[in-house]
């Protein structure tokens, strides 16, 4: 049960992952390095070429995925937020927000967001085209997002969510940190010699150099064994025999924060090929929060910083850097064993496996080629 709940979680979360679309970026945000700036009305076109007016300010806003709610909680807006999706309750004080989605694919109980009578609901491209047509018929101000590529458009996310809600200064200020954040570990792993690194799951699914996942492996200072696999899929599946071959020295698992805490090879299943690999030989297992690294937004810098520590631990520390995390994921290495700060209470749970079953997987490759 652990396994099949953390897998189809996994899975939402990537799919429910939202950025502007290009024309949005382009169109609102802040230029040329100015300052990010909120006037209403405010009209742009989103990922569904829809021209989109908000009026005024919103005091309600719906989010249809958990990416969108986490932003709105990192950008200091968490208090209009009146309706979450069902993988957004892990945020702090999220259990007093109506949950309008279940199922998977997710759906959205639109008669229920109608109720809630938002300003606006945020929502990415992957909700079916009737629910958010039901939705604008009943007056309401629906923003459709795209997938998001890369940490840049984490960024433009960012900024466009803090201008749509009237949250501009606590976006500026948040992108300001992710920036910070970002360089830090560029700065602290340039130069270095990149580990080969393999994120993924029990059927060999991974995160290619065309997604933000990808990315954040790179930036981290690691070499993405994806890579090699020369093909234009976003989360490719790669069979024992590659990733067997490209031998990773480094494997990234999430895991939902309740089943954090637990001796990092656990995660790995007795028949992956990952225990033939130089990384488990060497307990180079890095266990980051799932939350974290399959969402596109601000948290996103948590992954980053956990593996540049594990891929240059002493690179890493001479950058003189100080980190905070919201959760307290575990990196055993074969000769130490090091625990980032918390500002949460963590529980071990059961194990969760490594990651997600091939059938559930193909409906994320089948979203993510689809787009919108």
């Amino acid at each position: 049960m652990h396994r099949t709940a953390t897998a189809v979680g996994v899975v939402l979360l990537i799919l429910s992952a939202v950025v502007p679309a290009a024309g949005a970026a382009g169109a609102i945000g802040a230029q040329d390095g100015g300052a990010l700036e909120c006037e209403f009305p405010l009209t742009d076109s989103d990922a569904s070429d829809h021209q989109v007016t908000v009026d005024a300010e919103p005091e309600r806003v719906v989010t249809l995925n958990p990416s969108a709610a986490q932003t709105m909680w990192e950008i200091g807006g968490r208090e209009k937020v009146v309706g979450i999706s069902q993988f957004g309750g892990y945020l702090e004080g999220a259990e007093s927000r109506e949950v309008v989605t279940s199922g998977f694919p997710s759906t959205v109980n639109v008669e229920q967001v109608i109720s809630l009578d938002p300003d606006l609901v945020l929502a990415p491209n992957t909700i079916d085209n009737d629910s958010v047509q039901q939705i604008r018929g009943a007056g309401i101000t629906v923003y459709r997002f795209e997938l998001a590529d890369s940490v840049d458009s984490i960024y433009n996310k960012t900024q466009l969510i803090g201008q749509l809600t009237g949250e501009c200064a606590g976006a500026e200020e948040t992108v300001s940190e992710m920036r910070d954040r970002v360089q830090t570990v560029e700065e602290a792993v340039a130069g270095e010699e990149r580990p080969r690194v393999y994120w993924g799951t029990e059927a060999g699914y991974t995160a290619g150099p065309n997604t933000f996942v990808g990315q954040i492996i790179e930036r981290a200072g690691g070499h993405n064994v994806a890579n090699e696999a020369n093909t234009s899929q976003p989360y490719p599946q790669l069979s024992e025999e590659f990733i067997a071959q490209q031998d990773p020295e480094f494997v990234v698992v999430s895991v939902p924060p309740e089943q954090l805490g637990n001796d990092s090879r656990s995660y790995i299943p007795q028949d992956s090929v990952v225990r033939n690999t130089t990384a488990w030989e060497e307990g180079n297992i890095v266990v980051v929060d799932t939350n974290h690294l399959s969402q596109p937004a601000p948290r996103i810098v948590e992954p980053m910083t956990q593996m540049a520590q594990a891929f240059h631990p002493e690179a890493y520390a001479d950058a003189n850097t100080t980190t905070t995390t919201t959760a307290a994921p575990t990196t055993t290495t074969a000769d130490a064993t090091t625990t980032a700060d918390t500002t949460d209470d963590e529980s071990g749970g059961g194990v969760p496996g490594f990651g997600v079953p091939a059938a559930v997987v193909a409906v994320l490759g089948a979203a993510l080629l689809a787009r919108r």
